[in-house]
């Protein structure tokens, strides 16, 4: 059983209305409706306010949550291709320019510490809204940058903006799911997290091919504008104004000392962050490593994070079911076992000089342990600790951000003097993943964690 107590609640709901046939309708702000039928006794339990939406409305929930949680992957990763572009543009070394990254993902981190418990306290709406506008207009700010400084500025105010899509994202699917329902939902959102940083790489590719790289920076605030737009029309409050004033969450220490106390909570954080430096670390060398020592162009880069996102599609679908079945946490003992044998692969290739072929093989079996992990992760987390979503939500992201914003850079600096390899690479990813295997088995403890409630 958990350590921690769990902090779901049924939220508060408007007064019930009876029909004419004698049923009785509940309904909320999320558009759930709990009909009781006249003979409450025989009509079926909902727990959660998302058990009763239609399932049209549950596809565009999932479509529009999925883009929001897409706006930090692509901000991010959108511009990897153009990284020896920059280089040159600059007159700068790859380590200077890899810097830019670090600044957008710490500021990414920072902003979600703040939003998070933000949106726990006032609402979803308005701390998306507001700071999805602020990426709108840092992105035009990247767009014009004159130099490598303003440039790095304005990415860190880009990481900032886009913070609220992916925690706000994964605080309203708590707000309206539990269970095995959450499994699900959160699966599609992890699919979006997992994949946007594979695929943003091609897409960057692409468009380097009809624009110069500061065109990249336009598609991102014409992106931001996008998600305003139906962040505005489409998506409901979630979290009735009864939730924000209950007791024992009302301060935002009391929501950061719920999840922290918490020992499952913080295995997982753990294993989430290196599972995302393992990741980055790979994004961050990839444009260097392919492009310039193995001779790849953009178009053959992109089409490699193609088929990279193949396996993350792959490894996301197959875990939320296991994970249904079997616990999260039993998956994770799998698929972190699989991160550090693919990165030894990874160098064993290398050394051997088995060339291009050596690295992408194990690379793609990386990415889709990557996908197996990412869903279960976040399940395991904001499953208990329903009160304080938007924090414990905030809490992974700005961890899995901030921590492989900070261990990206190593790739570059190990390589310094001797050029970005395939072992320098690979030997921060064996790192990370060494470290989550730790954690799932000296904190987490999978036989200690229950399984999820139907």
């Amino acid at each position: 059983m958990p350590d921690a107590p769990r902090t779901d609640s049924i939220p508060t709901t408007p007064a019930p209305e009876r029909t004419a046939t004698g049923s009785i309708r509940i309904p909320s702000a999320t558009g759930a409706i709990r009909t009781l039928g006249s003979n409450p006794a025989t009509a079926p339990i909902m727990l959660h306010p998302g058990d009763s939406i239609s399932n049209g409305r549950r596809a565009l929930y999932i479509v529009l949550l999925g883009a929001l949680t897409a706006l930090g992957p692509f901000t991010i990763d959108l511009y990897l291709p153009a990284f020896p572009v920059l280089e040159q543009d600059f007159e700068t070394t790859a380590a200077a320019i890899q810097l830019t990254l670090t600044g957008t993902m710490i500021g990414f981190a920072l902003g979600q510490l703040v939003v998070g418990p933000l949106s726990d306290k006032v609402g979803r709406r308005v701390p998306l809204i507001v700071v999805t506008a602020l990426h709108v207009l840092a992105s035009v700010a990247a767009a014009y940058a004159p130099t490598l400084p303003l440039l790095s500025g304005a990415r860190v105010l880009m990481g900032v903006g886009a913070a609220a899509g992916g925690v706000v994202a994964m605080a309203i699917v708590r707000d309206l799911f539990g269970g095995r329902r959450l499994v699900v939902m959160l699966s599609r959102l992890a699919l979006v997290s997992g994949v946007a940083p594979v695929i943003a790489p091609l897409i960057g590719s692409w468009l380097l091919t009809l624009m110069p790289w500061r065109g990249i920076f336009v598609v991102l605030a014409l992106y931001g504008v996008l998600m305003l737009v139906s962040t505005v029309v489409f998506i409901p409050e979630t979290l009735p104004i009864a939730r924000r004033q209950e007791k024992g969450g009302a301060t935002v220490m009391q929501r950061y000392r719920s999840v922290f106390s918490d020992r499952v909570f913080i295995g997982v954080l753990i294993i989430g962050g290196m599972t995302f430096s393992g990741l980055f670390s790979y994004l961050s060398a990839s444009p260097f490593l392919f492009q310039q020592t193995h001779g790849l162009d953009a178009q053959q880069y992109g089409l490699l994070f193609a088929v990279n996102s193949l396996g993350v599609v792959a490894g996301v679908q197959t875990a939320s079911r296991l994970a249904a079945r079997f616990g999260p946490q039993w998956v994770m003992a799998y698929s972190t076992a699989v991160l550090l044998l693919a990165g030894i692969a990874i160098i064993v290739t290398d050394q051997l000089g088995l060339g291009l072929w050596g690295t992408v093989i194990p690379l793609f079996f990386f990415m889709t342990a990557c996908g197996f992990t990412f869903p279960n992760v976040q399940v395991l987390a904001l499953d208990r600790h329903g009160k304080a979503a938007g924090t414990a939500a905030s809490v992974i992201g700005a961890t899995n951000f901030g921590v492989a914003g900070l261990v990206s850079p190593v790739v570059g600096w190990i390589s310094h003097g001797t050029g970005i390899t395939a072992t320098s690479m690979a030997s921060v990813m064996v790192g990370c993943a060494a470290i989550g295997i730790l954690s799932l088995w000296l904190i987490v403890r999978p036989r200690t964690v229950g399984m999820l409630a139907p």
